[in-house]
């Protein structure tokens, strides 16, 4: 498998013989041609999502921040170091990593702009560590020193590695399970921290911040279920058992692994945050991503804190990835009726 071409002024390649990858493109954007409607469908959705960190009040943080418990203030900070983490790794994973060998020129416009909302969660993260931390080195600094972080960290980047260092057909399908998996399963624990804290009346900001940030990772996974899915049309002979296996294993791996952070980061110290609930989470969100992409679920779990799904909602959000038109979005700052 190598690299596409950036200019290709030899192809012949017309819009029905495109491929996700694996084709021939010319390297020219022809967007008024094109092949995956529901990708130009979604890169639709995404302009009209755009936000940005700044415009979100984190005043009443600052304060809220400094009467947090000891344990809440641990959690905060861990689940902010392991966030920052994920969202640097997807910027340089998708412009370096799965980009170059994506060959559908709409797939590759939304994939730059996935690139560039994953660098702005990490603008995010800024805003929120220099909003509220006396010490801002230390939390950027924690990947390097929390052993389980670092442990989760690594994990996370294997199977991305393997792309690099091999990209062959089943590791760019591999690659798209593990970017599903990333986007779908990882955030999850930290995001459902925060919605927590929040909805105790607590780091009102910080959840606003982490409600957008959510919106956009709806349609990153829905990008690469999508991508799995048209994949599995194009290329039907990759899907063997052994690959739905290891997929599988991908899958329990990533549960486990984030379960365990979950549970690490609450350390049964969060009203609301049991072991038992978090647990069940995570397996509800492992099955929702498997049966998306056509598989059979792993675990049959389900969700034991649908209130988290309210923070993820917007008013007026009434699109259809698929067929919809786009309609726009309310920047409004989250308050307690949001519950």
């Amino acid at each position: 498998m190598e690299r596409k071409k950036i200019y290709n002024p030899e192809s012949q390649e017309n819009t029905n013989d495109r491929k996700i990858f694996g084709g021939n493109p010319t390297g020219i954007f022809e967007l008024n041609d094109i092949k995956y409607q529901w990708a130009y469908n979604l890169w639709e959705v995404m302009l009209n999502n755009t936000w940005f960190p700044k415009e979100v009040d984190m005043t009443r943080d600052v304060g809220d921040y400094k009467n947090l418990t000891d344990a809440e203030k641990e959690a905060y900070d861990k689940v902010l170091a392991q966030l920052i983490f994920m969202d640097s790794l997807q910027t340089n994973n998708l412009i370096d990593n799965v980009n170059p060998f994506i060959t559908s020129p709409e797939i590759n416009l939304i994939l730059v702009r996935q690139a560039f909302e994953e660098a702005l969660h990490a603008q995010s993260y800024a805003v929120m560590v220099d909003s509220i931390s006396s010490n801002t080195d230390e939390i950027y600094d924690l990947w390097r020193r929390d052993m389980m972080l670092k442990s989760k960290n690594d994990a996370i980047a294997k199977v991305y590695n393997e792309l690099s260092h091999n990209p062959t057909d089943e590791n760019i399908v591999k690659a798209m399970f593990a970017n599903q998996i990333l986007e779908g399963i990882y955030f999850y624990s930290g995001f459902a921290y925060i919605y927590t804290l929040a909805r105790s009346g607590k780091m009102l900001g910080s959840a606003q911040m982490i409600r957008f940030i959510q919106r956009d990772e709806v349609t990153h996974v829905t990008l690469f279920q999508n991508m799995i899915k048209s994949t599995r049309r194009e290329r039907p002979e990759l899907f063997t058992k052994a690959l739905n296996d290891e997929v599988n294993a991908m899958f329990e791996a990533a549960v486990k692994i984030e379960i365990q952070w979950g549970q690490y980061i609450t350390q049964g110290q969060i009203l609301g945050l049991t072991d038992g609930i978090i647990e069940e989470y995570i397996k509800f969100l492992a099955d929702e991503r498997l049966r998306a992409v056509g598989m059979e679920k792993l675990y049959n779990a389900q969700h034991p804190i649908k209130w988290v799904d309210n923070f993820a909602k917007f008013n007026d959000q009434k699109t259809n990835f698929f067929e919809g038109n786009v309609t726009n979005y309310s920047k409004g700052s989250l308050n307690l009726d949001d519950f």
